[in-house]
């Protein structure tokens, strides 16, 4: 039954996006103001080109600590080729995708289009939705 449940119906469609010139700074403000782990980054065209995450932070963190540097764009700290999926995904297909990477939210893609987000929480919810 769970392999019958798709992405589209537990993903967020309302999420975050940044884009690649923001200040590093203001996407990391405005990524714990939301309390996410991360959020798509899209270039000029409003394609995806990848995600800008808690890890791409520590990066910041890094930076700041050891060169006195706070600046900088998401461009330079976000992570490129960052693995998405189609809507139409079986919520078990991205509990497999989850459990062999380090990422903890996927950007959600009709044919080119960013749709939504689904996180380890989603699928999670998913599961628990069955019962």
């Amino acid at each position: 039954m769970l392999s019958k449940i798709e992405v589209k119906d537990h993903m967020t469609t309302k999420c975050m996006t940044l884009t690649l010139d923001m200040d590093v700074m203001e996407a990391i403000e405005k990524l714990l103001k939301k309390r996410i782990t991360g959020a798509p980054v899209l270039d000029f065209h409003g394609q995806i080109v990848g995600m800008f995450t808690e890890l791409d932070c520590m990066k910041v963190v890094l930076d700041a600590a050891y060169n006195q540097d706070f600046g900088g764009t998401v461009e330079e700290y976000m992570t490129r080729d960052t693995p998405t999926v189609d809507c139409e995904t079986s919520i078990v297909e991205v509990a497999e995708k989850f459990s062999t990477t380090e990422y903890r939210n996927f950007p959600v893609v009709e044919d080119v289009d960013l749709v939504g987000v689904i996180s380890r929480t989603d699928v999670l919810t998913a599961l628990t939705s069955i019962r």
